[in-house]
């Protein structure tokens, strides 16, 4: 068979459909084709019977809706979406057990939001349970005997491999950044609250993200430009110059391993060699504090929010999950609102150090190593924990390769509510990175 990489431009693709250089059902049809031969062997996508049927009459819709010289920006691109976001005519399992139509409501609000720029739903792609940590079937399309991360499992490897050029999914503490440095794509995590979670399945309501996969900064750009919220204060102006990066150094960084912190000095030197400033800053030095923090008021609203479902289908929930509902409800209600607390003021110190340093991005690794062998477990989110814990908008671009072949990560983030200007100054990143050497010059693999 072809290589389970291969790389699709989200930018290309909607220029091509808008542009009537290409239509709405040749790329459906395209999309089911490759789907067909390749996700047999990923797993990326939740099987779909009539996946073909629907995909092309909604392709036929669309383009018979958008008939005429202007049409919205994703008209006709396919998309993959998390199967813990509602979608109208697709049941939604969480990658659980639970009997079709219990988790059943209305569609997303991110989903009406791509459907009213002229996406295309491919279909729902694989989660972890309830996306928490037991893992689902999906494999690691640079090799399909490693984890691709998750929670985000499927979306991430859909979009390595070129099944959809777009696909959706959330982070709670690493989910979208950790299976983007696994697969070797670009993901985005919007700033807490930048994209509405209605319709989502809830993790942990304080920290749930609704983000995004594609294959270079500029795809993540155009997506984002169709669902994030907008700004009419002036914050979401682009930046007059180059940040300035800060790397958090303390005892957050030295949960990365060897190869990833070498990884990182050779990226910071070629970043360095590009022109930017790139200083240490010292923060987080009650890093062990700052985690049980997050896993205090992570444990305690995932529990709270199965309450009911729980109570009625408990024996259908594995093993990771259920003990992560037990720890939670073991929360008492003065614990959580100590955390609460702390947390608050943990934002505060960090945004403090980070203006006091005058930095503008803090880089580090996007995962503590590259994907690890077996399916068992999605790795370690530690690397995203304490930015998804202020809320910060996050990017994670392909940087390197281990000495395995697997992909690293280089995890960028900026100031809360700046979105579009960490996503300008990730696409600056990208090209030197990419002239360093540091990323594939045609991303996962062409096609």
């Amino acid at each position: 068979m072809d290589s389970l990489l291969r790389y699709r431009s989200l930018v290309r693709e909607a220029a091509a459909l808008r542009s009537g250089a290409d239509d709405p059902v040749a790329a459906a049809r395209r999309t089911c084709d490759r789907i067909d031969a390749v996700d047999p062997h990923l797993l990326a996508f939740v099987p779909e019977p009539d996946r073909r049927a629907r995909l092309l009459a909604a392709a036929e819709r669309t383009a018979a809706a958008w008939d005429g010289p202007v049409r919205p920006p994703l008209y006709g691109v396919p998309v993959g979406v998390k199967d813990i976001i509602r979608v109208d005519g697709l049941p939604t399992r969480a990658g659980s057990l639970l009997p079709p139509g219990v988790l059943a409501g209305p569609q997303a609000a991110v989903v009406d939001r791509l459907v009213a720029a002229g996406a295309l739903i491919a279909g729902k792609t694989v989660t972890a349970e309830f996306a928490v940590t037991a893992p689902g079937p999906t494999r690691n399309p640079h090799h399909v005997a490693h984890t691709p991360g998750g929670s985000s499992s499927g979306s991430a490897a859909a979009v390595a491999a070129g099944l959809v050029p777009l696909a959706l999914g959330t982070q709670t503490v690493g989910s979208m950044i950790r299976p983007a440095a696994y697969c070797g794509i670009v993901g985005f995590k919007p700033s807490f609250d930048r994209v509405p979670t209605a319709g989502v399945i809830p993790n942990a309501v304080s920290f749930d993200t609704v983000g995004w996969y594609a294959q270079d900064v500029a795809g993540a750009a155009l997506a984002a430009s169709v669902l994030c919220d907008h700004r009419p204060d002036g914050t979401d102006a682009p930046p007059a110059a180059a940040p300035v990066l800060g790397v958090p150094a303390g005892p957050y960084l030295r949960r990365a391993d060897d190869e990833a912190l070498a990884a990182l000095r050779a990226q910071r030197e070629v970043l360095r060699r590009a022109g930017y400033t790139v200083v240490e800053v010292a923060v987080m030095a009650d890093f062990e504090e700052i985690v049980t923090q997050l896993f205090t008021m992570n444990r305690y609203e995932v529990a709270r929010a199965h309450t009911e479902w729980y109570a009625r289908f408990g024996d259908l929930y594995r093993e990771q999950t259920a003990t992560a509902l037990h720890e939670g409800h073991a929360v008492t209600d003065s614990a959580y609102a100590a955390a609460c607390a702390r947390r608050a003021e943990f934002r505060e110190q960090l945004d403090a150090a980070r203006r006091a340093a005058g930095v503008d991005l803090w880089i580090a690794p996007a995962a503590t190593g590259p994907a690890p062998f077996g399916l068992g477990s999605t790795g370690t989110s530690v690397m995203c924990l304490p930015w998804s814990n202020a809320g910060l908008p996050s990017v994670s671009l392909p940087a390197g390769r281990a000495a395995n072949g697997l992909p690293l990560g280089l995890q960028l983030v900026g100031p809360y509510g700046a979105d579009p200007a960490v996503l300008t100054w990730a696409a600056g990143i990208e090209e030197a990175l990419r002239a360093g050497g540091a990323v594939p010059a045609g991303g996962a693999g062409e096609g």
